[in-house]
């Protein structure tokens, strides 16, 4: 029977190792430039909200149905994991990176991932940021060629699953949005007032004038850290407004003219209005803005 269960494991592309940890809330990292992961249970949740900005409606309300488990990483890919990556492959990231000015958004001509204007020298564990959708989708296909492994982006549906960990409120800390410095690098008394562009900053201060060091503040209910705040993260998804009908389980959506994808999370510069978990942004592939990264997923058998 043991030497049936190797067999398996093997066919599955799992390693006996791995596979005696996955199970919710084990964690693993199959090299040392990966993330670390941790595994996700299946479960049922109400995705969307009947409202939303103008223009931006976030339902309509539907049942969600995430059918397998999967892992996701415990935070978002680091600067030095995507210097790695652009070591490793010669990858021609975009360039021209937009960056929250005086209020507006401003491109910055020549500015990319590796410098991207923050004030500061980026840290090794900075979130990656001034990288477009097509950045993004390099890297998982490299960390998956690497490992042998089937990582991807996180679906819209995976991502919302995943941000409310088990959570019914506004906001996955509770209903009071005053409380966000505790649990999230959002626009506040820390950032520089020339970051403010849409709303206002919030009167509290979480210390970070602009990125934070990923997992810098509490993991949620799934032992995930950075779902809310410090950068949007790239989905899988096309955006499309309302939801379609077939948006019932985990797979991302991609049909139509797929003119954009979605965007999750908020970032350093986003009003805490914009951090709820139902909140949609919406970006053409080629963005390249100081305030998007990314975040990788992977099946499991």
């Amino acid at each position: 029977m043991k030497f049936l269960a190797l067999a398996l494991f093997i066919m599955l592309g799992l390693a006996p190792a791995q596979a005696a940890t996955a199970k919710p809330g084990s964690t693993f990292r199959d090299c040392a430039d990966c993330s670390q992961m941790v595994v996700v249970a299946p479960g049922r949740f109400t995705m969307g909200a009947d409202g939303g900005e103008p223009e931006r409606y976030e339902g309509p309300v539907h049942d969600v149905t995430i059918r397998k488990g999967f892992a996701i990483g415990v935070v978002p890919v680091t600067y030095a994991q995507f210097a790695a990556f652009v070591k490793a492959t010669g990858h021609k990231a975009a360039t021209d990176c937009i960056l929250p000015r005086n209020g507006t958004y401003a491109v910055a001509k020549g500015v990319g991932w590796a410098d991207p204007a923050l004030g500061r020298a980026p840290r090794a564990n900075d979130p990656v940021v001034c990288i477009d959708w097509r950045d993004a989708t390099a890297y998982v296909a490299w960390i998956a060629k690497k490992t042998g492994k089937p990582y991807r982006l996180l679906s819209e549906a995976e991502w919302e699953y995943v941000a409310r960990a088990g959570a019914k409120s506004l906001y996955p800390w509770g209903d009071n949005p005053a409380e966000a410095c505790r649990y999230a690098n959002l626009l506040d008394a820390s950032a520089a007032p020339s970051a403010v562009v849409e709303g206002k900053a919030n009167s509290c201060s979480d210390g970070y004038a602009t990125l934070a060091p990923v997992g810098s503040f509490a993991p949620n209910g799934f032992g995930i850290r950075d779902m809310i705040g410090n950068v949007w993260t790239w989905t899988q998804d096309c955006y499309v407004m309302p939801y379609p009908a077939a948006a019932v389980d985990e797979r991302p959506y991609e049909a139509g003219t797929c003119d954009r994808r979605s965007v999750r999370g908020a970032s350093w510069a986003t009003n805490v209005t914009r951090a709820r978990p139902t909140f949609r942004g919406r970006d053409p592939v080629d963005r390249v803005s100081q305030l998007f990264g990314l975040r990788i997923a992977m099946d499991l058998p």
